[in-house]
């Protein structure tokens, strides 16, 4: 848990002592007040010396501002050197300390990720914002691929995905009702129409299974079997079928082109997240497993210059050795990644986990975000991607 790990008591008769010793950089703050039953104020800022002045200094009669200076004892707080450990900060203390209520005070809502529910004979692909999760905390019930920026973005990813597959959209209890007149999709050739028994529970279940199978690979799967059927029908000199499956290939890019970087199946969300630590010339390394966010290592470069172990052998180590906490809440965790990931502006650097872990780009980062903001802006980018295909370095 990243804790608060600086305190300092407050005196209104020596308010200026107190003031002059907090520092003048974003952090998160819990104002300790004196009545054992009054609730502590927690809050984050960007100013911590000159948000603390606003609420515990001289109040202004003629203001309505919120003024704790009679009633405040003392103040722990956490300096923060990014938007991401700030809010991640404030989420672990908000829960910590407030139970009943924290999911409010960060204004937190389950992000929305697509899913495919394997406990249904008949099973769909749809947007939602709940997780099932078994009792070790892993997903359960079918397929989670997100999470996305919005519900809007994961229904236009979904509809150009379902396009590629048989796979019913309709919301019905399936009855396999011969008499039954079917829906529009169904009429479009678009469905395999096992609501009026159009097609064998087998025949339905493979196409899902081809569902399932694009979203665990990135539609890698996919686009393997359509060249591999494009190639074989030039070879045949059936040049009509080959047409056709081009132009699903060219779907498929489409499809692939409006989803965001960061989707993919849940247990497949692996990365890692690169920030500016507080100390001089630092680095906040945060694994991502499974959508978990484990708790952070800090790469202090300046200690390293007389460490016998690099930068990246101690990055490495703690990549191979380090779980994200078991009982963390998976859909909490996605929220803050969610959160971080699709601001704008983004800060820091995120890199996936491929075939291997991108370690050598991950140290050409470190270098990007400890430049000075002058030389970090005119020097070459070498962002991770989730599209780069993993490490293309020899790794030892």
């Amino acid at each position: 848990m990243l804790t608060l790990d600086d305190h300092l008591d407050f005196d209104a008769a020596r308010g200026e002592d107190f003031f002059a010793a907090l520092p003048a950089k974003p952090a998160v703050c819990l104002i300790e007040l004196k009545k054992s039953s009054a609730q502590p104020l927690f809050i984050r800022t960007q100013d911590l010396r000159r948000r603390l002045q606003r609420l515990l200094g001289p109040q202004d009669p003629t203001s309505k501002r919120l003024n704790l200076r009679d009633i405040a004892v003392g103040v722990r707080y956490r300096i923060t050197a990014s938007a991401f450990e700030q809010t991640l900060a404030y989420y672990q203390q908000a829960k910590a300390l407030f139970p009943s209520r924290y999911m409010d005070m960060l204004k937190m809502r389950p992000p929305v990720v697509l899913k495919v529910n394997l406990r249904n004979a008949y099973p769909r692909c749809y947007a939602t914002r709940k997780i099932s999760v078994h009792a070790n905390g892993e997903p359960s019930g079918g397929i989670y691929y997100g999470p996305f920026p919005s519900r809007k973005s994961a229904d236009a990813f979904a509809e150009q995905v379902l396009d590629l597959f048989k796979v019913r959209r309709c919301q019905i209890k399936i009855r396999r009702d011969p008499s039954f007149p079917g829906c529009i999709y169904s009429e479009m050739k678009m469905c395999l129409a096992p609501c009026f028994a159009g097609c064998t529970k087998e025949e339905y279940d493979i196409e899902v299974q081809r569902l399932v199978a694009f979203l665990e690979t990135g539609g890698a799967s996919l686009r393997e079997s359509l060249e591999l059927e494009r190639n074989c029908a030039s070879e045949e000199l059936d040049f009509e079928k080959a047409s056709v499956l081009h132009k699903k290939l060219d779907k498929l890019d489409d499809a692939l082109r409006v989803q965001p970087e960061l989707p993919r199946r849940l247990q497949d969300l692996n990365a890692v997240i690169l920030q500016r630590g507080v100390a001089d010339q630092s680095i906040c390394v945060y694994e991502v497993r499974a959508g978990k966010i484990a708790e952070p290592l800090e790469l202090s470069f300046v200690t390293l210059a007389g460490e016998p172990r690099s930068a990246e052998q101690l990055l490495r180590e703690h990549i191979e050795n380090s779980s994200a906490a078991p009982d963390a809440d998976l859909s909490e965790h996605l929220w803050l990644l969610a959160r971080w990931f699709y601001s704008n502006p983004r800060q820091g650097e995120i890199f996936f986990r491929g075939n291997a872990w991108p370690y050598r780009r991950m140290m050409r980062a470190c270098a990007r975000l400890l430049a000075p903001p002058e030389a970090a802006s005119a020097g070459p980018r070498d962002c991770g991607s989730a599209k780069d295909g993993g490490e293309r370095e020899k790794s030892s």
